[in-house]
């Protein structure tokens, strides 16, 4: 269960997935499977090649990625990676909100 997102922040998110970007949005989320995480960081593209080579960049595995029909596919980055990557990629504020 996805919630503390703004409508503006996915907007956003999906206007920059929209022009071919590296995006990235963070949001609170439940999710039983998950235990101890209240976070999750979706991290998307419509060009999969690029976002294939992003995720590659920081170890993720390409069948990680959720292949959406509506071209919003992303990585869903959880715990510990996605503190890691966060902080690779300078975003590591974006949790701290939360």
């Amino acid at each position: 269960m996805a919630f503390g997102i703004k409508r503006e922040e996915l907007k956003k998110w999906k206007a920059q997935i929209d022009k071919g970007e590296i995006a990235f949005l963070t949001h609170y989320w439940m999710d039983d499977r998950f235990p101890g995480s209240n976070t999750v960081t979706k991290v998307g593209c419509n060009d999969l090649e690029k976002l294939k080579a992003w995720g590659k960049k920081h170890d993720l595995k390409a069948e990680w990625i959720h292949i959406r029909k509506d071209g919003y596919s992303h990585y869903d980055l959880i715990g510990d990676w996605q503190k890691k990557i966060l902080q690779k990629e300078n975003l590591l504020h974006t949790i701290i909100k939360f």
